[in-house]
């Protein structure tokens, strides 16, 4: 891992999540989490994931998703995530410092950190607060709002 100037680790910040009809909420948790360290690793959900997880269909594939995460300035590193739930190979690998959850994941911040202790990961869980609530920062409203005045 780099050090920068003086000499200091650099903080490691992970954040993962489905980032599907991007829009302002992801970017402000993006943001948030940048804010928490020096670097920002984003894994974005595998398809087979969100076809779990959200029973449906990803609107954007995972490698479109991935691209466009890449393109935002707060964001260092992006993977795709494996089919199956975490893949604590791949967090191992990214040596995150600091967990980030979004505000609206379901995870529990303490049973998180344990279960990445269990894999040998020794990373911070922080739950990053809303900033942004509007119905203009959430996807499953904004396809609802696309459907009714797009679809007839």
């Amino acid at each position: 891992m780099e050090k920068p100037e003086g000499g200091k680790k650099k903080i490691r910040v992970l954040v993962g999540g489905v980032f599907d009809i991007l829009h302002v909420g992801h970017v402000h948790f993006l943001k948030q989490a940048k804010e928490l360290g020096d670097e920002l690793v984003v894994i974005v959900a595998h398809d087979e994931t969100v076809r779990r997880n959200k029973r449906r269909n990803p609107v954007n594939p995972a490698e479109d998703r991935a691209e466009l995460l890449k393109a935002i300035k707060y964001v260092d590193e992006v993977y795709i995530g494996s089919p199956r739930a975490i893949d604590y190979d791949m967090v191992r690998r990214i040596n995150p410092d600091i967990v980030a959850i979004g505000p609206d994941q379901t995870f529990d911040c303490r049973r998180l950190k344990e279960e990445l202790r269990r894999h040998g990961i020794n990373a911070e869980v922080i739950r990053i607060p809303y900033l942004y609530r509007s119905d203009r920062a959430k996807t499953s409203k904004i396809l609802q709002r696309i459907v009714e005045e797009f679809c007839e």
